[in-house]
Order: C-alpha cells, then sequence, then structure tokens
C-alpha cells in the first residue's frame, strides 16, 4: 500500500474513533463538568499517543535511510541499510542501495583512471629529472672537479664546497627520482622494494624495522604497486606527523589473501579529520578490492591494509603499463 494512503488510513481511523465517542453515549454539558473534561482529555491523548506509535513504526525505515544517507562514505564501501517496510519505502531503500552500488563502482573506476594517469605522470617525471637534471648536474660536478684542480689554492677550497652541494643536490634528486617511480619494484620485486623502502625512511631519529614472509602468494603488478604505494605513504605519515622513534613494516599471508601492516609508537592520530593521504591510501585500496584500516595501537598508529588474492579490480580501471625493459633505472 502506498505511503500517502497508510498515512491517510490511520489519520482516519483516528478521526472516526473520535466521531463514534462523540455519537455515543459520552456527552457534554454546558458548562463541562470535570468528569467529562476527563474522559475527553484521556480520550484526546489515547488517540494521540496511538496516532504517535503507528506513525513512528511506519516511518522507522525512513528515519534509519536517513541516517545512512548521513554516514555514507564511498571510500568505506560495503555498508547498505537493511530493507524495510513495505511498499514505496522498501522500493525507496532498494533504490538507494543501487544508487551506492552504481556511486562506488563509478568512484572505483574513476579512481583507477586518476590514479593510473598519476603513476604515468610520475615515472615522465622520474625519466626526466634522471635523465636531464641528473645528467646536467653530473656533468657540472666533472667541470667543477677540472676547474677545482686548476685552480689557484685559496679559490680551490671554495670550488670544492661548490662541488659537494652539487652532490648532495644530485643525490637528492635521485632519492626524489626513486620515491616517484619505484624501479627497485620493477627489477627486483615487492620485497626489495619494500626493504629498499624501510631502509630510506630509517635514520638516527627513526628505526624501521621490516617483517616479510618468505612464502607470500603471486601477486599482479597492480597489486604490489598498491602495497608498495601504502607502505610508503603509512612511512611517510609516520616521519613527518607521528613523532615516532621505532616503526615497523610487516607483510604477511593471510586468509584469502596478503596483509600489510604499518606501525609506528608515536603519537597517534588522535580524532582530526583524515588528511589527502589517507584518503588516498583508501583510494587506492579500492583499486584492489582491499580493505583498509587506520586505528590506534599502543598510544601509535596502526595502518592495516587486508588485499584479498586475487585482487577484485573494478571495471574498465585503466592500470600503468610496464616500461619497457631497457629503460634506464632512476
Amino acid at each position: 500500500m502506498p505511503l500517502f494512503w497508510r498515512i491517510f488510513l490511520l489519520n482516519a481511523v483516528v478521526l472516526i474513533v473520535a466521531t463514534a465517542l462523540l455519537l455515543g453515549p459520552v456527552t457534554v454539558s454546558t458548562p463541562v463538568l470535570l468528569t467529562e473534561a476527563a474522559v475527553l482529555t484521556v480520550g484526546l491523548a489515547a488517540m494521540l499517543v496511538a496516532n504517535a506509535l503507528l506513525l513512528r513504526v511506519g516511518l522507522a525505515p525512513l528515519q534509519r535511510l536517513t541516517r545512512a544517507m548521513t554516514t555514507t562514505d564511498l571510500l568505506r564501501p560495503g555498508h547498505r541499510p537493511a530493507v524495510g517496510g513495505r511498499g514505496e519505502i522498501a522500493e525507496l531503500i532498494t533504490t538507494f542501495n543501487t544508487m551506492l552500488d552504481r556511486l562506488e563502482d563509478e568512484r572505483a573506476t574513476s579512481s583507477a583512471r586518476a590514479l593510473s594517469a598519476q603513476e604515468a605522470e610520475r615515472r615522465r617525471v622520474a625519466r626526466e629529472l634522471h635523465d636531464e637534471v641528473g645528467q646536467s648536474l653530473t656533468a657540472v660536478l666533472l667541470q667543477l672537479k677540472r676547474a677545482a684542480d686548476h685552480a689557484p689554492p685559496g679559490l680551490r677550497e671554495e670550488l670544492r664546497q661548490v662541488q659537494e652541494t652539487t652532490r648532495a643536490s644530485l643525490e637528492e634528486i635521485r632519492r626524489i627520482a626513486r620515491r616517484l617511480r619505484p624501479g627497485v619494484l620493477d627489477e627486483l620485486g615487492l620485497a626489495s622494494a619494500l626493504k629498499a623502502l624501510a631502509t630510506e625512511f630509517g635514520g638516527p631519529g627513526l628505526s624501521v624495522q621490516h617483517c616479510l614472509d618468505a612464502d607470500l602468494p603471486e601477486l599482479d603488478r597492480e597489486t604490489e604497486l598498491v602495497l608498495y604505494r601504502v607502505a610508503q605513504e603509512g612511512l611517510t605519515n609516520t616521519a613527518r606527523h607521528a613523532r615516532a622513534r621505532r616503526a615497523e613494516l610487516a607483510l604477511r599471508r593471510a586468509p584469502g589473501g596478503v596483509e600489510l601492516r604499518v606501525r609506528d609508537d608515536g603519537r597517534g592520530i588522535g580524532v582530526a579529520q583524515e588528511g589527502a593521504g589517507i584518503r588516498g591510501m583508501r583510494e587506492r585500496a579500492l583499486l584492489v578490492g582491499a580493505r583498509l584500516t587506520v586505528d590506534r595501537a599502543g598510544g601509535g598508529t596502526e595502518v592495516r591494509l587486508a588485499v584479498p588474492v586475487p585482487a577484485r579490480l573494478p571495471a574498465h580501471a585503466l592500470v600503468p603499463v610496464r616500461e619497457s625493459a631497457h629503460a634506464p633505472p632512476p
């Protein structure tokens, strides 16, 4: 029965009962007697309570749908309000769930295209940094060395300092290029790339330990790239914001897939709203049907990424193509 007619019939029942009472043995004197006023008050209160209860029961599914609308996040897919009620209400909830399915699929597809373009742009920038800027700085280093060898003693020391500054700039450019394009991931695999990542972020102020299972299932390239980028972003957040002294990077076999964990002993995520880094990790998790959780753990922060194997790639997802084997490493 349509919602309009149900509400109409509920109110009609209340009005019919009120009319029946007035036409029945209940009479009203002038002036109104105390007992008559009491009977009318009790009857009116009973009708109002009955109407309120019936409307609450009938509109409860709409309230659940409203809560679902205000809490739905496309980066946390899978949550659906239960289909309840009858007629138009059940049809409305079913339509809303269907809309969420379509929006999540479109969001995953658009995220795949955007991240694919981002990876391609990272490779292009990394290649230009290596091939153009890196080679130019290398040539500058050689020229500075020749100039220092033939310079007078007073000027030679200044040229040596300029040479060291140029060499440090060259190393920084190479480090940026490695972060933009994880060449070690293509050449040596995921395990070696994660070990290199832990070594890169480790230093005097932060000790990064890695624990990688040796019997990991075979992963496709897109899954490996998602795991690497999430680990990279997790360690970046640890180094920049956590004020941690120790961090752990782990990749283990899990039922139905693999699980990546990045954990630190820093100050934790607190109650602040998720930033672009965490939302970026959630978007990458959607590409392979993974589940990402970011929680407090022992005072610090723990990032977990549960990846199914084989990965559930979204329809029409565009993934970065593998570069040719003769491409120069950064």
